[in-house]
């Protein structure tokens, strides 16, 4: 029998070169940057969100949650037939407003003058902060005792200058100020030093020609500041309007109702979400409120995104 020839040497396989290593790692590296923030998304916020869009086709009681009775659309249906509802969406609307606009426009005129050179302007820049760092908890139980109807520091100072006591708590224009005078101090020092930065990004070349042309502050405001901080106000607008329609700890914490006071006066879609799922073990309805919100969120900063470009073009044409 004839032997068998001795196999041949495998020829050694080469080391990767460093510039193919270095290129592989070029391309997947963002991927592996952003791999943990999308991989916390995906379990903190998509399932949940596509889990409670599940969970809203159904008829799910918090006593039981294993026992889901198919509904379909019956739970949105249920909420269009819902005077509350209807109570809540007018009241997170008009809590809004009266929230937002004296906001922004507080911040506005606040950064504007922060941006002037003063003294003391750091401890200024950090105290308009300050309310900010305050927990919604505090600051309401706060101004729960300012807006007392018997005690309450506001109906005291109104007495000084002969107007009589407000029920703060239960007439429906008045609760709705207090719970919205709460938000406003919270958020106008945020959304002012927010404005700040986009007003020391706006080139100092604008307000000197503003000045040789003889502008005053007045007119350079209206025409060189405000022009250049359209973009950092359409940001505050969509980031106020989502947390108006989010809106439920001060409304919450005002009275300690889930129901926004005697007639549902001051409820709002976060509070009227907490009132079904935790109030009334209603999970199914709680879940189809959530949706509603966040479609309601997504129409809303869609319609400011578009104002917002249909002027831009309109100022481009000019």
């Amino acid at each position: 029998m004839a032997s068998q020839a001795p196999a041949p040497p495998r020829a050694p396989v080469p080391p990767p070169r460093p510039g193919s290593v270095r290129r592989i790692w070029r391309t997947v590296s963002p991927y592996a940057y952003l791999a943990p923030f999308f991989t916390l998304f995906a379990a903190f916020g998509l399932f949940p969100l596509l889990y409670t869009a599940f969970v809203s086709l159904y008829r799910v009681e918090l006593q039981a949650p294993g026992d889901m009775e198919w509904r379909g659309l019956g739970n949105y249906t249920a909420l269009l037939g819902d005077e509350y509802f209807w109570v809540a969406l007018r009241n997170t609307f008009t809590i809004g407003v009266l929230s937002t606009v004296p906001q922004l426009v507080m911040a506005l005129g606040l950064a504007h003058l922060l941006n002037y050179r003063m003294r003391g302007r750091t401890f200024l820049r950090t105290a308009v902060l300050l309310p900010y760092a305050t927990s919604v908890a505090a600051a309401t139980l706060v101004f729960a005792q300012l807006f007392g109807r018997d005690f309450g520091l506001i109906n005291y100072g109104l007495g000084l200058v002969g107007i009589n006591p407000v029920d703060w708590q239960n007439g429906t224009v008045a609760s709705q100020i207090a719970v919205s005078t709460v938000v406003v101090w919270r958020w106008t020092g945020y959304n002012a030093l927010i404005y700040l930065a986009g007003m020391q990004s706006i080139p100092d070349e604008l307000y000197e020609a503003a000045a040789m042309d003889g502008a005053s502050r007045l007119r350079q405001f209206f025409h060189v500041t405000l022009p250049g901080l359209r973009p950092t106000i359409l940001f505050t607008v969509i980031v106020s309007t989502i947390g108006a329609t989010q809106l439920f700890g001060e409304p919450l914490l005002l009275e300690g109702s889930i129901s926004g006071g005697i007639s549902h006066q001051y409820q709002t879609l976060g509070l009227y979400m907490y009132e079904q799922g935790w109030g009334f073990f209603h999970l199914g309805r709680a879940a189809a409120i959530a949706w509603v919100m966040f479609l309601l969120i997504v129409v809303l900063v869609g319609l400011n995104a578009l104002i917002a470009r249909r002027r831009s073009r309109k100022e481009a044409r000019r």
